[in-house]
C-alpha cells in the first residue's frame, strides 16, 4: 500500500485514498498523448524543442491536440514553455524537475509496453 503524510505522520493509504490518488494522476496523465509528450521531451533534454519539432517527431498528433496538452501539462508543473526573443518569436518546451518525477511511470510503461508486444507475437506465431 501508499504511504500519506497525515499531519507529520507517517501512514498506509486506504483502499478509496488510493483510489482517489490514481484518479488524480490519471485527470493529470490520462489521454493518448500526455505520458508521450512527457517521454519525448525526457528523451530530448540536450535538444531545443519547439512546438513544430515536437508536432514532426510525435506520430499521429495534431496540431491543436498538441497545443491543448501542452497547456495542460504546463498548467500542472510538468513542461515549461519559454517565448524566445526571436523573430518570429520562438516558443521552446521542456520537461520541468517536477515533470522528471514522472519518468519512473513511463519507464515502467515502456518496460511493460514492449514485453507485451513480445508476448502478444509469440501468441500469434504459436
Amino acid at each position: 500500500m501508499a504511504k500519506i503524510n497525515d499531519n507529520g505522520t507517517l501512514r498506509e493509504a486506504n483502499c478509496s485514498e488510493e483510489l482517489m490518488a490514481m484518479r488524480d494522476s490519471l485527470d493529470v496523465l490520462g489521454g493518448k498523448w500526455k505520458l508521450m509528450i512527457l517521454r519525448f521531451l525526457t528523451n530530448r533534454t540536450h535538444q531545443v524543442i519547439n512546438f513544430k519539432k515536437m508536432q514532426r517527431e510525435i506520430d499521429g498528433i495534431s496540431a491543436k491536440m498538441l497545443s491543448k496538452e501542452l497547456k495542460e501539462l504546463e498548467n500542472n508543473l510538468l513542461v515549461s514553455r519559454t517565448a524566445q526573443q526571436t523573430k518570429p518569436i520562438t516558443v521552446v518546451y521542456a520537461i520541468t524537475e517536477y515533470g522528471k518525477s514522472v519518468l519512473p511511470v513511463t519507464e515502467t510503461l515502456v518496460n511493460w509496453g514492449l514485453h507485451h508486444r513480445e508476448k502478444i507475437i509469440e501468441a500469434i506465431k504459436k
